[in-house]
């Protein structure tokens, strides 16, 4: 068993490796690194927190860890990169339930405190705890079901959504008063409830374009419950680890609003990805092309800029998309990618794919980086995007997607889109890119319609 000074000292330890690996994940350079620097800081926390003085090691503990540490296991080699964003998700909700479980916990078996304002503190610390816990775990469960598909990506738009969500927080705030007033339990049972409802309207209530910011969100709000928890059980790296998620998401999340113009407290608050009124009419016809007339235009460019999103990932196209950037590169033509902040289902989705089928990162760009160059590029490939290169950002004020910084591809002298069909995608938003004179349609799944291209890019 350890003792409290070297419990203590492991903490500390822990955390400065959770800064580094936040840290270094600004960089793709330094992300690997940092990865191991919290996979190192975890352990320490777990090692530290099972052997410390104050946890009795006995044999439903020993049983817990063994199980979840297969089922980690399993889960992190099954599941591909496509489904990334769903697991994160999946995770959020185990982090909430987890704070309602010893939130409630800690409501039944109270500890022994000497002073009432200790007893106070506690009592607010256990009702936060199980209200953003409870938040967290039904929204993530809701956005895991939208990004996995098994629910609808379409905003649940209720009469008076807002109204609903400020009686939910009202009569919560109440019934803090009424638990803190010792008038039972049954306030705090009754919370988790309308938490849990509260917690499943505000995703609903969001639109599948906006899916990327409400993981975000929800990263932040498990980071805030794990800090509440973190008091609850006086475990000090909890409560800093708890922060620095907390934190993060919400920069991450503020960050990601500016890149598609939106308001911070319209993610908080729910409602919005939805349309606006009707939308403008796209007029024209989606024209197709087949690999050799791509292949044609390639070999006659010399500048070419290719936007990755969601469809590139389904279809597992990266690896395809390195060799196509190799090759063209070989023949001495500019080739470089336009990385939307929110282009795919979970932020930073495509360089990761990128990095994955290494891909060089100095020719992997963000949008504010690239954007002003789509006039002077010849040739535009768009590989399962759909409302990051959009025009009616710009053009349709109906549009949901309205005033949010998109990709500007259309601006380019040519543009190829592979994509599988003339769906308008997860979002449901019509694109008027597929129908501009100088766009065409490179039909199919991403990987097939790839590698038939290549062998007809000569080497």
């Amino acid at each position: 068993m350890l003792t409290t000074e070297l419990q203590t000292a492991a903490y500390i330890a822990a955390a400065v490796l959770f800064i580094l690996a936040l840290g270094g994940l600004s960089n793709q350079e330094s992300a690997k690194r940092a990865v191991w620097f919290g996979i190192v800081g975890m352990f320490l926390a777990v090692f530290a927190t099972i052997f410390g003085p104050d946890v009795k090691i006995g044999l439903v503990l020993i049983t817990m860890l063994v199980i979840g540490a297969i089922v980690g296991v399993v889960v992190a080699r099954r599941v591909e990169m496509t489904g990334m964003p769903e697991l994160v998700a999946a995770l959020h909700s185990f982090v909430g339930l987890a704070a309602v479980f010893i939130g409630i916990n800690s409501d039944i078996n109270p500890p022994l405190l000497a002073t009432n304002a200790e007893k106070i503190i506690h009592e607010v610390e256990v009702f936060l705890g199980v209200f953003i816990g409870a938040i967290t775990f039904t929204g993530s469960i809701i956005a895991y079901g939208k990004l996995s598909g098994k629910l609808g990506g379409k905003a649940l738009i209720l009469p008076a959504r807002h109204l609903i969500n400020i009686v939910l927080v009202g009569a919560s705030i109440a019934l803090l008063f009424m638990y803190m007033n010792h008038m039972g339990s049954w306030t705090l049972y009754l919370m988790t409830i309308l938490a849990l409802i509260l917690g499943a309207h505000l995703v609903l209530a969001i639109g599948g374009a906006d899916m990327p910011v409400v993981v975000s969100m929800l990263n932040s709000y498990s980071g805030w419950a794990a800090a509440a928890t973190g008091f609850l059980l006086g475990n000090d790296l909890l409560i800093v680890t708890g922060a620095l998620v907390g934190s993060s998401g919400a920069i991450l999340s503020y960050i990601m609003c500016k890149a598609m113009n939106r308001k911070f407290l319209s993610v908080i608050l729910g409602g919005f990805g939805g349309a606006k009124g009707a939308a403008m009419e796209v007029e024209g016809e989606q024209i197709a092309i087949d690999a050799d007339g791509v292949a044609a235009a390639l070999e006659d460019a010399d500048n070419i800029i290719i936007v990755p999103g969601y469809g590139m990932a389904v279809a597992q196209a990266q690896q395809s998309v390195s060799e196509l950037t190799r090759k063209l590169r070989a023949k001495g033509k500019n080739v470089r990618f336009g990385i939307h902040p929110v282009a795919g289902r979970l932020p930073g989705h495509m360089n990761v794919l990128l990095a994955e089928a290494k891909v060089p990162y100095d020719i992997v760009l963000e949008m504010d980086e690239i954007n002003d160059d789509f006039p002077e590029t010849d040739v535009v490939i768009v590989i399962g995007s759909n409302d990051i290169v959009n025009p009616a950002a710009q053009e349709d004020p109906n549009s949901p997607i309205a005033g949010m910084p998109v990709l500007e591809v259309w601006k380019a002298k040519q543009v190829f889109v592979s994509k599988r069909g003339q769906g308008t995608g997860y979002s449901g938003i019509e694109n008027p890119l597929f129908f501009k004179d100088n766009t065409r349609m490179f039909y199919g799944d991403a990987k097939k319609s790839l590698d038939t291209l290549l062998p007809k890019i000569a080497s």
